[in-house]
């Protein structure tokens, strides 16, 4: 009896919190949202990526539209990496500026998901609060992100990136982690010009509490700066004259313009493959990214229509 009630504390630590209407903290207003609650992914407000081009990091995945690699179901979106070799466009469809580029393939030997808003929601400013569990090993990568909706300041990173959460081999040895077990978090924002003048800052915490268990990521974003926070408590701050663009002179930039949402899990790169026992463990795949939520608040009742009052 015991242990059937220990199992059952257990299984309700980890399991998603009821479903219940958001309520507006005071001051804002829920502008967009997804609660997954439905049976397959909303494609008015996701689109899925379909290339095997490695994010400009040398990623070893293929992202694939296939209900294989991605799922929605008990309220919940899961995101879902497999090792299985697939091929695939060798570039996503804004560089396919070429007839070679637009005929390239590339094979990859895992396959996931990228789901963004890029089109059918942006925000200029604003709280963006996910609520997820993320995937542990050497070599994962799943991330919750910003880019812009209308690069008006040219190329990446002219036009900025907002990193909202990043983790990487998580649950894999850490020396310098508490309790020796990768446990960090990261929140970036990406900016200047073009490679080789691009530049970042960025800050990590450590997940609070255990790390198979759902946390809330969140920026939160107005003319005034940037503040990050994981469960309800800060742990980044960034201000307007930390960042530039040489796209503009503007004040804010580039981070005065609308930017879209995009989930993925990622499996290797630069960053996961040099950072802990280094390169990708090829074992315990699947891997999943759960989303519980997604939930956008914007203060400025003047921007409540779902692509930010554009």
């Amino acid at each position: 009896m015991m242990k059937c009630a220990l199992f059952l504390l257990a299984a309700l630590a980890s399991a998603p919190a009821a479903a219940e209407p958001p309520k507006d903290p005071a001051g804002w207003s829920l502008v967009w949202s997804d609660e997954f609650d439905g049976a397959s992914l909303d494609a008015a407000k996701w689109k899925l990526a379909d290339n095997c081009w490695g994010g400009g990091n040398e990623e070893r995945q293929c992202y694939t539209p296939s209900p294989a690699n991605h799922r929605v179901a008990d309220g919940l979106l899961s995101i879902i990496a497999r090792r299985e070799t697939h091929s695939g466009p060798a570039f996503p469809p804004d560089q396919r500026t070429t007839p070679e580029k637009r005929q390239a393939t590339n094979t990859k030997p895992f396959t996931s998901a990228r789901l963004s808003t890029d089109g059918k929601a942006g925000w200029l400013y604003g709280k963006v609060q996910v609520r997820a569990k993320l995937p542990q090993g050497q070599g994962t990568w799943p991330a919750i992100w910003m880019l812009p909706e209308g690069w008006d300041y040219g190329a990446w990173a002219a036009s900025g990136e907002i990193d909202i959460m990043e983790a990487v081999n998580l649950g894999t040895p850490c020396p310098t982690c508490a309790g020796g077990t990768e446990n960090r978090v990261l929140g970036t924002i990406h900016f200047g010009g073009q490679p080789p003048r691009n530049r970042y800052i960025g800050d990590e915490t450590a997940i609070p509490g255990a790390l198979d268990d759902f946390h809330v990521y969140e920026v939160e974003w107005d003319a005034d700066g940037m503040t990050w926070r994981v469960d309800g408590v800060d742990y980044a701050r960034r201000a307007p004259h930390e960042w530039h663009s040489l796209g503009s002179d503007a004040p804010g930039a580039p981070f005065d313009r609308p930017f879209h949402l995009i989930l993925n899990l990622a499996i290797g790169g630069h960053l996961p493959e040099g950072r802990n026992d280094g390169g990708v463990d090829s074992g315990g795949f699947p891997k999943m990214m759960q989303v519980d939520w997604v939930r956008v608040w914007q203060k400025d009742a003047r921007a409540k229509t779902p692509d930010g009052g554009r």
